[in-house]
């Protein structure tokens, strides 16, 4: 029994520091970009990709649940993966946008601001320091807020599902 506990830990950690350097790694990335000089093209384009590599991101994180031996940690793992990049993905457009023109949030956003906004967008608080001020901009954080409900409802629930089958796989090997 003992030895059942470092092992436990052991593997929370290790969990705990691939979540951590995935998500160090994506924001390292989102800080890099010189997104603020991207093209309205260049940001519809990185927003439809993105959302697609969002969805194969989840699809991916479902299938390891299931399969994994421990779906709970797995689960955890998968989730502060995917919101973190989908966070990302939404504040990477939004400096795209400021950047595009200042008229779109009534200023230039730095990264920091783009990512502020997107999680008090995320969290439903909306300060309303930020906000958006031409069609185009409103059109984008409306897809993010409906986006932000399915990240909560639809992607949690299917989480939750696959580490219910992961574990009665487990029970059940034969299935």
């Amino acid at each position: 029994m003992t030895k059942q506990i470092p092992r436990a830990a052991g593997r929370i950690a290790w969990t705990g520091l691939r979540a951590a350097g995935s998500v160090a790694a994506l924001v390292a990335l989102y800080y890099a970009l010189p997104l603020d000089h991207s093209t309205a093209p260049a940001a519809i384009t990185m927003l439809v990709v993105g959302l697609a590599v969002f969805s194969a991101l989840v699809a991916v994180q479902v299938w390891l649940i299931v399969r994994s031996p421990f779906p709970g940690l797995r689960a955890i793992e998968g989730l502060a993966i995917s919101v973190p990049f989908f966070l990302l993905l939404f504040a990477a457009t939004y400096v795209v946008l400021a950047g595009l023109s200042v008229g779109n949030f009534g200023g230039r956003l730095s990264h920091t601001d783009a990512l502020y906004f997107t999680v008090t967008v995320f969290s439903t608080v909306g300060f309303g320091d930020i906000t958006a001020k031409t069609e185009a901009a409103r059109l984008v954080v409306t897809g993010q807020m409906l986006a932000d409900l399915v990240i909560f409802g639809l992607v949690i629930k299917v989480v939750v599902g696959a580490v219910k089958r992961g574990r009665q796989r487990q029970r059940n090997p034969t299935d």
